[in-house]
């Protein structure tokens, strides 16, 4: 059975710069474009050229290898000829293999927005086109609100999607701009559309999440015909977002009902990588990931309950819908309160740490676990303070360093121009080989003192940390009153990718979140042993 081939198109530099509290530079956009052109991503839009310095300067060069590097604009104005439209010409000029116009194929918007008259709408989109195809660039259209237009007058949509295949676009996009069409619509009206006379080899469909139906409203438009999606990495976009390109690719490619009939040009050794495509674009944006995000959420194969885990350990497929390594992630059993020993030995066994169901010390472990979590510890959330307590219970833990005493200070002053701040200051006391060491630290606030003192001078452990980075940090009151339980969650990372997260819970929220400040070296030191080979003992 011959597969027909989905065009995938990423606008992550153009529609998901309209994000909230995003605003990408010239060097983010070239970085995130050869992420893109190394993943195999079909089509790279790299924003508005003309429209601001960062796009203009951004389509000096082509930033893609294999990629058609595509610049967006609008149609020519009404009134004004395609050559001596300003608009135009910057997209003409655009270092790009290709230019999606956007264009009305709502006859409102044309009256409302553009206030002209609906020929003058079409001559637009003609003469755009035509002015693309001269200049040899691939010409593509995107009808925006194409399907709350088809609802207001269908007739005139379609006049506007053939008046662009007419004049040589290659792709013809219909966008729900508004993002609020169901999939039932989407189905029925790219139907109609292709039974006017369009091909679905030359469509395609923009969706946008304002009812949480990109994705599912993308899909249902590759069922009923269109060949190229549009999305972006994580779904990020204006008002709700965008499909999500992350979600859609490994659904088109790893579930059969689209995979016997379609494939999308990516690999599956790049499909192993997604999870770390969507993970390093998060850190580019410097935002933690989505833990739930499917497929590649830290959350997406992770389980809870005793009895899910115990069949996971016979079948992976009894609770998972596809394997996590297909999409780079990893199969995650959650130890908790409500963990049993198969969630305990799962984790373990994932962890490198072998111990027999039988082993007294087992039970110890989770009767701990148990205990502290009823505490408020949460080490379903804190993967590396879980493995520091059952290395420690288990096999024992090396004392790189203890820790003598520490003080924090908080004191408001005013600064030598005569304006009022308030400074954090911590000193730290660290034993090391029987050599006390003490370090004072100035931060932003007392939490970041404490982690600036404690990391300022480790010895010999010094170098090993150097790489080390907090990437977020999460306070929580468990209970009301004065005398509230605090827990402190620290996400973080280093040079190698990896992120990891620990805890650390008290009444005193700067006692809570030095523990997990500790344990994030700690583990620090632990992994860095692990990697070279080193036995666990020191």
């Amino acid at each position: 059975m011959n597969r027909h081939r989905l065009t995938l198109f990423d606008t992550t530099l153009r529609d998901g710069q309209q994000t909230p509290g995003i605003d990408f530079s010239v060097e983010d956009k070239i970085a995130i474009s050869a992420m893109l052109d190394q993943f195999g991503i079909d089509y790279v839009e790299g924003g508005y050229p003309g429209a601001n310095p960062t796009d203009t300067a951004f389509f000096a060069d082509k930033r893609t290898a294999r990629a058609k590097f595509v610049a967006f604009g609008m149609t020519k104005r009404a009134g004004v000829s395609a050559s001596n439209d300003p608009g135009l010409a910057a997209l003409l000029q655009a270092k790009s293999d290709a230019i999606c116009f956007v264009a009305k194929s709502w006859d409102y918007h044309v009256r409302l927005a553009l206030g002209c008259t609906n020929e003058e709408n079409l001559d637009a989109i003609r003469a755009s086109v035509e002015a693309a195809r001269a200049s040899a660039k691939e010409a593509m259209v995107d009808c925006e609100h194409f399907f709350d237009g088809f609802k207001a007058n269908a007739d005139y949509a379609l006049a506007c999607a053939k008046t662009a295949l007419q004049a040589g676009a290659r792709w013809v996009v219909l966008c729900d701009t508004n993002g609020g069409t169901q999939p039932s619509e989407i189905r029925d009206i790219v139907a109609k559309v292709i039974a006017a006379g369009i091909p679905g080899e030359n469509l395609g469909i923009h969706a946008h999440d304002d009812t949480g139906q990109a994705v599912a409203n993308s899909l249902a438009a590759v069922e009923a015909g269109v060949r190229q999606i549009q999305g972006t990495l994580n779904g990020i976009g204006e008002r709700c977002g965008n499909a999500n390109l992350v979600t859609l690719i490994p659904t088109l490619m790893l579930k059969p009902a689209y995979a016997d009939r379609f494939e999308t040009g990516i690999s599956a050794e790049a499909l192993a990588g997604i999870s770390r495509l969507s993970r390093n674009f998060d850190e580019l944006l410097n935002r933690a990931p989505e833990a739930q995000a499917p497929y590649v959420g830290a959350s997406a194969f992770a389980t809870k309950a005793g009895i899910h885990a115990s069949a996971l350990v016979k079948d992976p497929k009894t609770y998972e819908h596809v394997p996590p390594e297909a999409v780079g992630n990893r199969r995650k059993v959650m130890v908790s309160d409500q963990g049993g020993k198969a969630n305990f030995i799962a984790e373990l066994k994932r962890r490198g740490i072998e111990v027999p169901r039988a082993d007294h010390r087992l039970d110890s472990l989770i009767a701990l676990v148990k205990e502290r979590e009823a505490e408020g510890y949460a080490y379903e959330g804190a993967d590396a303070s879980f493995e520091l307590l059952a290395r420690k219970i288990l096999h024992g833990l090396p004392e790189f360093f203890s820790v003598a005493s520490f003080r924090c200070m908080v004191e408001r002053r005013y600064d030598a121009n005569g304006n009022l701040k308030t400074v954090s200051e911590a000193i730290v006391r660290v034993t090391i080989d029987g050599e006390e060491k003490m370090s004072v630290a100035e931060g932003h606030g007392p939490v970041n003192a404490l982690d600036i003192a404690l990391r300022k001078d480790l010895g010999k452990y010094q170098h090993e940390i150097a790489d080390l980075e907090l990437a977020d940090f999460k306070v929580r009151i468990l209970n009301g009153g004065t005398e509230a339980i605090t827990r402190v969650l620290v996400e973080s990372h280093d040079s190698t990718g990896a992120r990891w997260w620990t805890v650390g819970v008290s009444e005193n929220i700067i006692d809570a979140s030095f523990q997990a400040l500790m344990d994030s070296i700690v583990f620090k030191l632990m992994k860095n042993r692990d990697m070279a080979g080193l036995v666990a003992a020191e």
